[in-house]
């Protein structure tokens, strides 16, 4: 919810209620052995379970994505805003299932651009990978970060599997080396 949400249903003004988001989220992490956290995403702010005991929560409680899915997910999030027909170039034609699959969990949005969509992650997206911001240029610097520490792209030769759309001079497919599931 946004801080405005719950000053009105709650009856605070919304600066009290900020303090005590703060304070809050303060108390959480001092303590030992607690399970929740409170975490800010862009303009909202929610109760949810520290990722590392989310691991052990019941499946039903999760929002588990298939890892077919992760691929397109990544692309996506990585190459916003993403040419849907981009994205089939790079994994085939059974992109087109992921997309539908990924705009059901409500990980993804798809808009109508000419002849194809543009794909961009949701705020859905951002909750369940733990990023902290919504604005999709936001999302997308954090998620390349993300990339960059992990270190999954040292070993790939001239990175042309991350260029821009534009800056691509020939099938990018050839350069990728996924396998299929």
């Amino acid at each position: 919810m946004t801080v405005s949400e719950l000053s009105i249903s709650l009856g605070y003004d919304e600066d009290e209620m900020l303090d005590s988001l703060y304070s809050l989220r303060s108390t959480l992490k001092r303590r030992r052995g607690g399970a929740l956290q409170i975490a800010e995403v862009g303009e909202r702010w929610a109760i949810e379970v520290k990722p590392d005991i989310a691991d052990h929560l019941p499946k039903e409680a999760k929002t588990e994505l298939p890892k077919k899915l992760l691929k397109a997910a990544s692309l996506i999030a990585y190459h916003q805003p993403m040419a849907q027909s981009r994205l089939i170039e790079l994994l085939g034609q059974k992109a087109y299932d992921y997309v539908r699959e990924l705009a059901q969990y409500g990980m993804i949005d798809r808009r109508k651009d000419g002849n194809t969509r543009r794909l961009t992650t949701t705020r859905r997206f951002s909750e369940a990978f733990g990023c902290p911001y919504t604005d999709r240029k936001k999302v997308k610097a954090w998620f390349r970060e993300q990339v960059q520490n992990t270190g999954l792209l040292d070993d790939l030769v001239g990175k042309d599997v991350i260029k821009e759309e534009g800056e691509s001079d020939g099938s990018v497919q050839s350069k990728l080396n996924f396998e299929e599931e």
